[in-house]
């Protein structure tokens, strides 16, 4: 497959393209969810398996779990040398991994106006757009997560899946191909069930289009800049805001998963205050049942709350569980430490 001829005419099998003859797809994400791995699979299906021009390549920070992780894909026909390596700004589709990007970053940041947003998520598309502030456009939705943990893999095969329904010009089965390719001698038992959550991504991906005013642009592209440089940096290089971990907000990081409390089974024995890296568990002093002092817990803060299930693991009376996380669940049940010499 691929650019072919008819009646000595190029047709071109790309949907849209840019001014530079590019159709780009921009995925966010967190590391750990696969967004890296998931745009070279893109890359590499639409290149091998149509004949397309292709370019894959990735933007982050500490390249670690948790943290912020972009993915650009960008396709061309045959006769068109891909030969810019800058950052998509005006994609054509957007991927979004993770929902709780949406706190800090703006994920729909210079979409076409007839673009697509995909996002991982089991909420109803009003409220999904509301919170990415997309008045126009199509919104797909899927349940990666859900899917990803049924078949035991990961977030990213389910994306893939969707991202293919999206873009309809690509070839399901060159991803299938490349799928058996990536897992076939490392991993060969994840092969299949690789494919099934591609083959459910595929098929259980919704669509929700709204109508796009004649006329309209897209999504303006902010480029993000730092909050204080040479002309707003205060005098003597004070640093407002140290990056320490008592103002830190990790909810960012945590990858679908959280510790859900069970005071009525908790015996306070701080196992899983010994095992948790962050300063999640709050506890205060009382009296035992003979008036001794004692340090009971009294909740969980899910803003440092990154959801790596140590302390799950580490309970010997299962006081804490496994909970897939909805979207206000963290909010309405955090307790907040009490720090008392930092403002929270």
């Amino acid at each position: 497959m691929g650019a072919g001829k008819w009646g000595g005419i190029k047709m071109s099998i790309l949907p849209k393209r840019n001014e530079l003859g590019f159709y780009e797809i921009r995925l966010e994400s967190i590391g750990g969810l696969g967004a890296n791995l998931a745009g070279k699979m893109l890359a590499e299906a639409g290149v091998l398996g149509l004949g397309l021009n292709g370019m894959n390549f990735s933007s982050y920070g500490s390249e670690k779990k948790g943290s912020p992780v972009k993915s650009f894909i960008r396709f061309s026909d045959t006769d068109v040398q891909i030969r810019a390596a800058s950052p998509i700004e005006r994609p054509h589709v957007v991927g979004v991994f993770h929902e709780a990007l949406y706190k800090t970053i703006n994920v729909v940041s210079g979409l076409d106006a007839h673009g697509i947003v995909l996002v991982n998520t089991t909420r109803e598309f009003d409220e999904v757009r509301e919170e990415l502030h997309l008045e126009y456009g199509t919104l797909a939705t899927i349940d990666a997560l859900g899917i990803a943990v049924e078949e035991k893999t990961k977030v990213n095969t389910a994306m893939l899946g969707a991202l293919f329904k999206i873009c309809d010009f690509l070839d399901p089965e060159a991803m299938r191909n490349v799928i058996r390719k990536t897992f076939e001698k490392k991993y060969p038992h994840m092969v299949e069930p690789n494919l099934r959550t591609f083959d459910r991504g595929y098929c259980e991906v919704a669509f929700k289009t709204y109508e796009v005013p004649e006329g309209s642009a897209g999504k303006d592209f902010v480029r993000p800049q730092p909050m204080l440089g040479y002309e707003t940096q205060p005098l003597g290089g004070v640093i407002t805001n140290p990056g320490n971990s008592i103002l830190k907000d990790l909810s960012g990081s945590r990858q679908g998963f959280l510790p859900e409390y069970h005071a009525g089974k908790c015996i306070h024995c701080a196992a899983c205050d010994t095992v948790c890296p962050d300063f999640c568990f709050v506890w205060e002093e009382g009296a035992d049942k003979k008036g001794r002092p004692q340090m009971f817990l009294s909740g969980i803060d899910y803003q440092y709350c990154k959801g790596c299930l140590k302390c799950v693991q580490a309970c010997p009376v299962e006081a804490l569980t496994e909970l897939r996380e909805d979207i206000g669940y963290a909010e309405e049940h955090r307790v907040p430490q009490k720090f008392v010499l930092a403002a929270n």
